[in-house]
């Protein structure tokens, strides 16, 4: 379902901030206001912070109550992780309209492979400005380029560069360039940057100043990597993927749920329904999105009367998890999932539940077989008359209007918490 090419050279988007950049691109005149992003997974600490919030000496990770109390004026917002995901959706396809070879990386971070690129755009230099330009007319915030051989230098060159402005490094000076940036550029855990500052090496040209050999000595292979990293040695390619499309099955709730058993209820059911696609006959699970609409209504109560709150029109929430083995179980499929709702909830009743299987892997070749049997023909031949007649409905009435009604709390006393709906896709 899916191929990949690989790029030496690459140009780094980078977006700081994004998701509250979206929230300032949503409701005007918020940047103006020190404000702070709400965690997805908890509405009592902060997600991210304004440079306005960070001067009044607000940090990401503290509760709600000690931001407050250092900034009165603080403007709360709740996340909404599904808007977040669409708009960074939009930036990549914006970016594929410059290269095939895009590769994302945490939102607002996204690799675009340029090998071949000169001959349609010319130097780097204007390879870069068609970059911008594009970016602009897909996502008018701030943006920081940076060009160079592999992703790590070209992402040390967005780092290092201004709002709106763009850092390139010339090929063969890598390991000049390199070397007077700090190591916080590099991949680092808390623990390895901590005992580096401990032995006095605060930029790249320090550490490339040691032997390869002793640095791999104290730090093993994760050393090794940093040092040629470093040293301008290792210059990883971008690799594009072509991404398939995604198959999606939804479930509409007649009243809002906040029952952690109903949800799990309606995940099961979610996956079984989408185990059950046409496209995924053959094919094994790799990566799987969970996300949830979310009922509009006052934050925690441990936010307090002093800051302002700017919920957006909608909440949401939002899980990604790339399963270790790809798989066509619907058991190992869920139990992820089903951890991440027990560890981070939904921090609001659900409206509406979104399950996506977003990659793939090949099936053995004993499932590909039985995939091809008879059975699966005729089934195959149902599906396409059903898939006719439901485009013939939305074309009519210019929606999708088929659904199925299911049973997800029998027991219940009110009738309409005893059904929900859930997209009808033959």
């Amino acid at each position: 379902m899916s191929r990949s090419s690989t790029s030496s050279l690459a140009a780094c988007v980078w977006i700081p901030l994004f998701p509250l950049r979206c929230e300032e691109a949503r409701q005007g005149g918020l940047a103006n206001y020190p404000t702070a992003l709400l965690a997805p997974d908890t509405t009592r600490k902060l997600w991210q912070v304004s440079s306005l919030a960070r001067h009044a000496g607000v940090k990401p990770g503290m509760t709600v109550s000690q931001a407050i109390g250092l900034c009165p004026t603080l403007r709360l917002i709740e996340p909404d992780p599904v808007h977040y995901d669409e708009r960074f959706a939009r930036l990549l396809a914006a970016l594929n309209e410059i290269s095939p070879v895009i590769e994302s990386g945490d939102l607002g971070l996204a690799y675009v492979g340029t090998d071949g690129l000169e001959g349609i755009f010319g130097s780097p230099g204007k390879i870069i400005e068609a970059i911008r330009r594009t970016v602009g007319r897909s996502d008018g915030r701030t943006v920081r380029l940076g060009f160079g051989q592999g992703k790590f230098v070209a992402w040390v060159a967005a780092s290092r560069s201004k709002p709106d402005e763009v850092v390139i490094v010339p090929m063969g000076a890598e390991k000049a360039f390199l070397a007077s940036q700090p190591i916080a550029v590099l991949p680092l855990d808390s623990d390895t940057h901590r005992r580096l500052r401990q032995l006095g090496i605060r930029t790249l040209g320090a550490l490339t100043a040691l032997p390869e050999a002793a640095v791999t000595a104290q730090f093993g292979a994760l050393g090794r990597h940093l040092w040629r990293l470093a040293a301008g040695r290792i210059a990883e390619p971008v690799a594009g993927r072509v991404a398939p499309e995604p198959i999606a099955a939804a479930l509409t709730f007649f009243t809002p749920v906040g029952e952690r058993e109903l949800l799990v209820h309606s995940l099961d059911q979610l996956i079984a329904r989408a185990l059950q696609h046409p496209r995924r006959i053959g094919w094994r699970v790799h990566a799987v999105r969970l996300r949830a609409d979310l009922e509009s209504g006052q934050m925690d109560s441990d936010v307090g009367s002093g800051a302002a709150c700017c919920a957006p029109t909608n909440r949401s929430w939002l899980v990604n998890v790339l399963l270790k083995d790809p798989t066509a179980d619907a058991g190992r499929i869920a139990a992820p999932l089903k951890t991440r709702l027990e560890q981070s909830p939904p921090t609001g009743a659900v409206e509406r539940l979104v399950l996506e299987f977003t990659a793939f892997a090949p099936g053995t070749t004993e499932l590909q077989l039985f995939a091809r049997d008879a059975q699966a023909a005729a089934r195959a031949g149902q599906q396409r008359a059903l898939q006719r007649a439901a485009r013939e409905i939305r074309m009519r009435v210019k929606r999708s209007p088929l659904y199925h009604i299911i049973e997800v709390q029998p027991w219940s006393r009110l009738p309409e918490r005893r059904y929900a709906l859930i997209d009808y896709e033959p």
